[in-house]
């Protein structure tokens, strides 16, 4: 293979069609699956239109050939109460005869350099092989947990001041519901359309729908369901508090004369079972989304610590895989009123973390205390104290995002 003849350059609307037979080929989707959903392979086209425009692709050509390519959506999410720009990377992929050549290693370096220049300082992704983007800087951030529930475990009616209402999945009552879940919710990315058209873009169109009203009217919640074979399938339900929970898994037990049981996906860290009379019931817990902080002092200047009365200090080495900016010693300094500041330092020290476990350790899916209990912070016992303090402690949501 002459490298020589390969270019890396942005891929524009007029490579659609390569876009796809690139992305059918690297996940497998064949005319059978996109016929069950009811898709034909034009349809399929037509509906990665709005990405690819609205994305940020790159890609590698052979001549004119797209022979592999990387998509970053521009998002925003909650982080703490505080509003990121996020690069959400997906559409990965290479031929197998294009493998080996370090093009994606290229690629991902030349994206987060872009991400950085857009003042995306996170990046999330669902990732295809957890030991690939580990090795690139990325760090599982969530779980998801796949629930069964058997008819007989469903939870008994209980009152509440509000109703749930059912309505089309592409209503606006659904869309208001999941803006005021997002906005109070760390982790959850604020969709604009483009997020909503891929977060049904795989579905059929037997989803339904249900939205719970409090009493003054205003959507706190939502269910997302189909029907079939006597099992009630939950693709996401959200509520912002206890009265909308308690109202949604009341209209799920009122299916309870036509359906043998409920199966679905949470996407915290909170098992259900707790939540059950009877919580002896089925959940599979499996790593979901992962993330990265592509610039550690961009992203330091914007992240909401915990205030205290005192100032706080911590230097450290950071080690990056990919990103040279991110490589380095520094010291984090933060504020009485809860601002981090970040500076290069020489001061000699022995602490040391990598963007790795800083990614989930500042995103709260695991804690200072543990990573250093195995290992993976380096850093004396005062400062763990110091960082868990520091640190809010709330379970992230990621949901279908793309």
């Amino acid at each position: 293979m002459d490298k020589k003849r390969l270019k890396l350059k942005s891929v524009g609307i007029e490579y659609l069609e390569q876009y796809n037979q690139l992305l059918r080929y690297v996940f497998q989707v064949t005319d059978n699956e996109l016929h069950q959903i009811g898709w034909e392979e034009k349809e399929m086209i037509r509906a990665k239109s709005p990405t690819l425009k609205k994305a940020d692709v790159l890609g590698w050509f052979d001549g004119d050939n797209l022979i592999s390519q990387v998509a970053v959506y521009p998002m925003k999410v909650r982080i703490f109460n505080h509003t990121y720009n996020m690069g959400g990377l997906t559409g990965v992929g290479t031929y197998p005869e294009y493998t080996n050549l370090g093009l994606m290693h290229k690629l991902l370096y030349q994206t987060l350099t872009d991400m950085r220049e857009r003042n995306q300082y996170i990046s999330y992704l669902y990732p295809y092989s957890i030991p690939y983007y580990r090795r690139k800087g990325w760090e599982i951030i969530s779980d998801k947990i796949t629930y069964e529930i058997q008819d007989y475990q469903l939870p008994k009616n209980r009152q509440v001041k509000g109703e749930v209402r059912r309505v089309t999945t592409d209503s606006t009552q659904v869309k208001e519901a999941y803006d005021r879940f997002a906005l109070r919710t760390h982790g959850a990315l604020l969709r604009d359309e483009l997020a909503w058209n891929e977060y049904w873009l795989w579905d059929s169109d037997d989803l339904m729908a249900a939205v719970y009203y409090n009493e003054d009217g205003e959507p706190d919640g939502y269910v997302i369901y189909w029907i079939s074979d006597d099992v009630f399938h939950i693709k996401d339900m959200i509520f912002i508090n206890e009265d909308a929970r308690i109202g949604l898994w009341n209209f799920v037990g009122a299916h309870f004369s036509m359906i043998n049981k409920v199966v679905g996906n949470t996407f915290t860290d909170e098992p259900l079972s707790f939540l059950l009379e009877d919580g002896d019931i089925k959940e599979t817990i499996a790593p979901y989304f992962m993330a990265r902080i592509v610039d550690f002092e961009k992203f330091i200047e914007e992240y909401p610590f915990k205030p205290d009365t005192i100032e706080r200090n911590w230097t450290f080495t950071l080690n990056d895989p990919l990103l040279a900016w991110n490589q380095g010693t520094f010291t984090l300094s933060i504020s009485k009123e809860g601002k981090g500041t970040v500076t290069h330092s020489t001061q000699k020290t022995t602490d040391s973390i990598n963007i790795q476990t800083m990614t989930t350790m500042l995103l709260g899916y695991k804690r200072p205390d543990y990573l250093y209990r195995i290992g993976r912070l380096d850093c004396s016992a005062e400062t763990v104290d110091m960082l868990e303090d520091a640190i809010e402690q709330q379970s992230p949501y990621f949901s279908d995002y793309f």
